[in-house]
């Protein structure tokens, strides 16, 4: 289930009605105060959250949101008109997992969407251990020969999915699209770019990381 704060009638039952086409159950709510009550017959898998809200705005409920134990990590995307960097830093540091400004594109939303979902699943994913690398996704820990090594969100993103894949190639496009979470704009060597940083940082372990010539890249066997 997911949940949609949002005032704008238009927008709240057309992301509504285009999350249920895409298969994935929603419920919209007008007023923070709905929201509230709902929440307390049932928690969601995904809160979507607009900032400029009547009642109390979105940030006030988002910093809420992240002091409950039942919703403290659940996913969270800001949909909001302020697209300013200062808004967008005011938002993540608040505890939101994704920002994105309006108007957007509703596919690119359903796909970070998805990408928050996968993300949020990975979290409770096993340890993986592999030769020398060890990687925690619950704690965030990665550590070659037990010593930790320091990765970016993307980095360690990539990494995860590598692992959780193991053995099966990924193509440049698959990286790119689960990843960023949508389509990706820019051009498929930033991909490459993060593979050779994140092979650098893992030392004698970025080895583990194969190239597939003209496909992509896989980890283990």
């Amino acid at each position: 289930m997911i949940y949609l704060v949002e005032d704008d009638e238009s927008i709240r039952e057309l992301v509504v009605y285009t999350l249920k086409s895409q298969g994935l159950d929603a419920k919209g709510f007008e007023r923070p105060s709905l929201f509230w009550k709902e929440l307390e017959k049932q928690v969601p898998s995904l809160i979507l959250l607009d900032v400029m809200l009547p009642e109390e705005d979105g940030i006030s409920i988002l910093k809420k949101l992240r002091t409950r134990p039942d919703t403290r990590k659940l996913p969270i995307i800001m949909l909001t008109a302020k697209g300013s960097e200062y808004d967008v830093v005011m938002g993540l540091d608040s505890g939101a997992d994704d920002y994105i400004p309006k108007p957007f594109r509703m596919m690119e939303l359903i796909s970070r969407i998805k990408a928050a979902l996968r993300r949020a699943e990975d979290k409770g994913a096993e340890e993986y251990r592999l030769e020398n690398l060890y990687v925690c996704p619950v704690r965030h820990v990665v550590t070659v020969d037990q010593e930790p090594v320091t990765l970016t969100l993307k980095e360690y993103e990539m990494l995860c999915l590598l692992l959780k894949n193991s053995g099966m190639v990924l193509s440049r496009t698959q990286l790119l699209n689960q990843i960023w979470g949508y389509e990706f704009d820019g051009e498929s060597r930033t991909v490459d770019v993060h593979i050779r940083t994140l092979r650098q940082k893992l030392g004698s372990a970025g080895d583990l990381i194969e190239t597939v010539r003209g496909v992509g890249y896989k980890i283990g066997r």
